[in-house]
């Protein structure tokens, strides 16, 4: 048995997809993971796909929250205005952005909110920063305070995303001749203070560029640190959920599987 889903969430009623399109695509994903295999153990290219691609921004932010650098148990916290992802990378912040699950126009603490290039042509710009980690670095926040119900303000993204960058995701892939298209990750194995990056996958083989046969119970492995600097976006970036990214390729990770 295999199982898997699409959604859609939106803040007006008017940009949701149809039903009968998500329902469809859910039908169309769970068949295409029948019978999978378990290759061997290999070191390969990685794709992901769009749906999973913004766990790596996911990562990023954590790594950069003020709270994380100023108790100095992110992997980042030395970093600042060094080069962290490939030249040509961007990575944006935008709370601005008309219709954004996360816009806001003022922070949890009233502070004005303004977009921002946090990852700018792949040199890391700025921390997160709420008026608390903000004072425990010498720093102003940057309007990134985000609050619930539960405790004080905390920090914490708006609307992120990766840019898109030149590549259809066909292209990213052609010269592939054995690699692996994630489409589901398992486990929260990623070391906030190391980088060190271990979750079990599920998705598909790569053979000679294209897509072939569907895999389950493997692992991808690698550093973050290293997955930034080899990372390499496609041109399909589409807005769709607070944190967004295109397709994205990171090359040298470890895949083990039987």
């Amino acid at each position: 048995m295999q199982r898997d889903y699409d959604y859609h969430s939106t803040v007006h009623l008017a940009d949701l997809d149809d039903p009968a399109v998500i329902g469809h695509s859910a039908g169309e994903r769970a068949i295409a993971r029948l019978n999978p295999a378990r290759p061997a153990t290999a070191k390969v290219a990685v794709i992901y796909d769009p749906r999973i691609a913004g766990g790596l921004l996911g990562h990023f932010a954590g790594a950069i929250n003020g709270a994380s650098v100023a108790r100095g148990t992110s992997f980042l916290k030395d970093k600042l205005g060094q080069r962290v992802f490939a030249a040509g990378i961007f990575v944006h912040d935008d709370p601005r952005r008309v219709r954004g699950p996360r816009s806001r126009a003022f922070d949890g603490e009233g502070t004005p909110t303004t977009a921002r290039a946090l990852i700018n042509d792949g040199v890391l710009t700025t921390w997160l920063l709420d008026s608390r980690s903000g004072r425990q670095l010498g720093l102003r926040s940057t309007g990134n305070a985000a609050r619930g119900t539960g405790g004080p303000p905390s920090p914490a993204p708006s609307n992120l995303y990766l840019a898109a960058g030149k590549l259809t995701p066909m292209e990213l892939m052609k010269d592939i001749r054995l690699g692996l298209y994630v489409t589901e990750l398992i486990g929260m194995g990623v070391n906030g203070v190391t980088g060190d990056y271990s979750r079990g996958a599920a998705g598909f083989l790569i053979r000679n560029g294209i897509l072939a046969e569907p895999v389950a119970e493997v692992t991808i492995a690698g550093n973050l640190l290293e997955m930034f600097a080899h990372l390499t976006p496609a041109n399909d970036l589409r807005f769709r959920r607070g944190t967004d990214a295109p397709t994205v390729r990171v090359d040298g990770m470890t895949m083990a599987g039987a």
